[in-house]
């Protein structure tokens, strides 16, 4: 334990969100997502919700200005239009810290760019759709 983490921070997280460098990506995904045949690096947060994972990695992950769209979410298969109550919760997060809204891929490609990305977090979120990707920032000097 250490004072002034949000104690979802596991040390095998923060050594990859420390380990990523500018533009590298990182997913939270739910409990049914394929994260083990798909991550390059794989965190398991079993009885961390994904909106609970995502505020926890904004406490110290810098989101990427640099570039448009830093953050996506999946698109609901059969209803482009739909927004899931755990997007509606991503979306609350987000805004609470400034970030930038989500735009919405399709679920193949979502897919894609989590088996690119540097390190899938599979959270114990059980609501569909509970599927974000993030895109680190820099730190500038002080």
């Amino acid at each position: 334990m250490l004072h002034g983490l949000d104690p979802s921070l596991t040390p095998d997280l923060l050594h990859a969100l420390a380990s990523m460098g500018h533009g590298d990506t990182i997913a939270i995904v739910d409990a049914n997502f394929p994260a083990t045949s798909t991550a390059r690096r794989l965190i398991v947060l079993p009885g961390v919700d994904a909106p609970r994972a995502l505020a926890a990695l904004l406490t110290v992950l810098p989101i990427d200005d640099f570039e448009p769209d830093p953050i996506a979410v999946m698109q609901v298969v059969g209803d482009a239009t739909a927004v899931p109550d755990v997007v509606r919760d991503f979306k609350a997060v987000l805004s609470t810290h400034a970030a930038p809204m989500p735009v919405t891929v399709e679920r193949h490609a979502f897919y894609r760019m989590a088996e690119a990305a540097f390190a899938i977090v599979q959270s114990g979120e059980r609501r569909f759709y509970g599927n974000i990707l993030l895109r680190k920032g820099v730190i500038p000097p002080q």
